[in-house]
C-alpha cells in the first residue's frame, strides 16, 4: 500500500485568499491571535505542519513599488515569521513548522543558530525551507547589494547548505551538553569542536554555539522549479514544493527523482508535495459559486503586479495578442514563472495575465463536493507520482474547508494518517529521526556523533 499523503498547509505572515471578501480574516496578520488560532486548529486537526513563505521583496515597476501592489495588497505588505513561531510553537504539540530563510539575505551562522534554538523550542517540529529568495530586484536594492544572477544565486545557495549542515552536524557530539552540576561539567570538551568551511562564497571558523535539538539539523524543503533549483532539491532536500499543471508537475518529479538518484540518495526519500488549490463545499454547485465570488475580486492589474514580482517582467507594457519574447527567460529575478509560459504552445500575454488573475502561481485548482474533491486528488497524486499537499489557503485565508470537509474524506479513505504526539518533523516526513544515511549532510557527522 503507498505510504500516507504527507499533508502540509501554505501561508505568508501576510494577506492570503481573496482578502476583500467581509469574511476573510487574513487582514488579521499583525494580530498574534490569528496565528494561535490557526496553529491550534491545525494541531487538532492532525496536519503534518504549518509552512510559512517570506521573503525581503516586493512588486517594482520601473524601479518603484506600483501603487497597484498597495491597494490591491500584491506581495504587499507582510510580517516576519520567524517572531510568531515560537508562540505557535507554545500552543501546538504536533504540528510541524516551517519557515523560509533565504540563503541570499541570511548567512549560514545565522540560520543555523535560529533554527537549533526552534528546534529545541518545538521538541524536534522545525523544517527549512531552502530558497535564494523572491522579489530579488527589491530585495537587492533594500540591502544596498547588486542583483545577483540567477544561476549564481544557487551556486551560493549549495555553498550555504553546506556550511550550514556542518554547524549542525559537526560542532557537537551526542551527549556533549552534560549538565553534571556535581562535577562541574555543563560541556564535554572532548564532544564539542570547531570546524572550518573554505568555500567558493562563504568562510568559516568556530563553532555553533546552540547544541543540536532533537532532529540534529531540521528538516530540509525547497521550493525552486528551474534547472538549478531542481538540482539544489535533488542535492539536500527532504521535501519539495510543486507548483504547476498536472503534465510539467510530473516532469518535475521524475526530474527530481532522476538528479536524486545521480547524486547518491534514495529518489523516493523526497517527499514531493504539490501546490493544492482546493474549492470545496457541501455541493458542487456551492463550490463553484465560492469560486466566482473568489474570482471577482481579483483584476488583471493585480495579476500583472503580482508577475512582475515573481519574474521582473512587466506584462502591462507588452503587447497582450503576442506571446512572451524568449528573451524574457534570461531575467535574473525569477525564471520559473517565465519558463511555464514559453515553448511551441505558449500563450499570449493576455492569457498569462488571466492565468495569474485566475490561479496565481498555482496549477488548476480542484473544485466540488468533498468526495468529488479526494477523487480529482487520487487522480493527480496518482498521475503527477506526488507525496502529498501543500494546501493553499482558501477564499477566507483560513483551512476550514480542506479541514472540516476534505480532510475526513481523506482519512476515511486511508489516504493520510493521524498525527503522533512526540514525533518530531523528519519522523513524519521520512520516519527517520536524523538525515539518511545517503544524505550528503549525514556525512558531515563524525562517527561519535551518530546517535545510538
Amino acid at each position: 500500500m503507498p505510504a500516507p499523503w504527507t499533508i502540509g498547509m501554505f501561508q505568508t505572515a501576510g494577506l492570503m485568499g481573496a482578502w476583500q471578501l467581509a469574511e476573510n480574516t487574513s487582514t488579521d496578520f499583525l494580530d498574534l491571535q490569528h496565528w494561535v488560532d490557526m496553529a491550534r486548529s491545525l494541531d487538532a486537526a492532525g496536519v503534518d505542519f504549518l509552512f510559512f513563505a517570506d521573503d525581503y521583496g516586493y512588486p517594482l515597476v520601473d524601479g518603484r513599488l506600483p501603487d497597484q501592489a498597495l491597494r490591491g495588497g500584491i506581495s504587499f505588505p507582510r510580517a516576519d515569521p520567524m517572531v510568531i513561531l515560537p508562540a505557535l510553537a507554545a500552543v501546538t504539540e504536533r504540528l510541524g513548522l516551517v519557515v523560509t530563510l533565504s540563503t541570499t539575505v541570511e548567512r549560514p551562522p545565522v540560520v543555523a543558530r535560529k533554527l537549533a534554538t526552534l528546534d529545541h523550542l518545538t521538541k524536534g517540529r522545525i523544517g527549512w525551507n531552502i530558497v535564494t529568495g523572491a522579489g530579488q530586484n527589491a530585495s537587492a536594492r533594500l540591502f544596498g547589494e547588486p542583483l545577483i544572477p540567477h544561476d549564481e544565486r544557487y551556486a551560493v545557495a549549495d555553498d550555504h547548505v553546506a556550511l550550514t549542515l556542518k554547524l549542525w552536524e559537526d560542532c557537537w557530539d551526542e551527549g556533549g551538553l552534560v549538565v553534571d552540576r556535581a562535577n562541574n561539567l555543563l560541556a564535554d570538551p572532548e564532544r564539542v569542536r570547531e570546524i572550518a568551511h573554505d568555500g567558493p562564497h562563504f568562510r568559516a571558523e568556530g563553532i555553533l554555539t546552540t547544541p543540536p535539538g532533537p532532529q540534529r539539523t531540521p528538516a530540509l524543503f525547497q521550493a525552486g522549479a528551474s534547472a538549478p533549483g531542481r538540482e539544489l532539491a535533488a542535492k539536500y532536500a527532504e521535501g519539495v514544493f510543486i507548483a504547476a499543471e498536472v503534465p510539467a508537475m510530473r516532469a518535475q518529479i521524475a526530474d527530481i527523482r532522476r538528479r536524486a538518484e545521480a547524486n547518491g540518495r534514495d529518489p523516493f526519500s523526497i517527499r514531493c508535495l504539490i501546490a493544492g488549490t482546493f474549492v470545496v463545499a457541501e455541493t458542487e454547485n456551492e463550490a463553484w459559486a465560492l469560486r466566482r465570488r473568489a474570482e471577482s475580486v481579483r483584476t488583471l492589474a493585480d495579476a500583472a503586479v503580482q508577475y512582475a514580482f515573481f519574474t521582473g517582467l512587466d506584462l502591462s507594457q507588452m503587447d497582450p495578442d503576442k506571446p512572451l519574447d524568449p528573451r524574457a527567460a534570461l531575467t535574473e529575478t525569477g525564471r520559473t514563472n517565465v519558463e511555464r509560459f514559453l515553448g511551441p504552445d505558449a500563450p499570449t500575454v493576455r492569457e498569462i495575465l488571466e492565468e495569474f488573475q485566475s490561479n496565481s502561481v498555482m496549477g488548476s485548482p480542484l473544485i466540488g463536493d468533498p468526495m468529488q474533491i479526494v477523487d480529482q486528488a487520487e487522480a493527480v497524486m496518482a498521475t503527477t507520482g506526488a507525496d502529498g499537499f501543500l494546501v493553499q489557503p482558501d477564499a477566507f485565508g483560513t483551512f476550514d474547508g480542506f479541514v472540516n470537509l476534505i480532510l475526513p474524506e481523506m482519512r476515511r479513505r486511508g489516504l493520510v494518517q493521524e498525527a503522533v504526539a512526540g514525533s518530531t518533523l523528519r519522523e513524519r516526513l521520512t520516519g527517520h529521526p536524523h538525515l539518511a544515511a545517503d544524505h550528503p549532510g549525514a556525512a558531515r557527522r563524525s562517527a561519535s556523533a551518530v546517535p545510538a
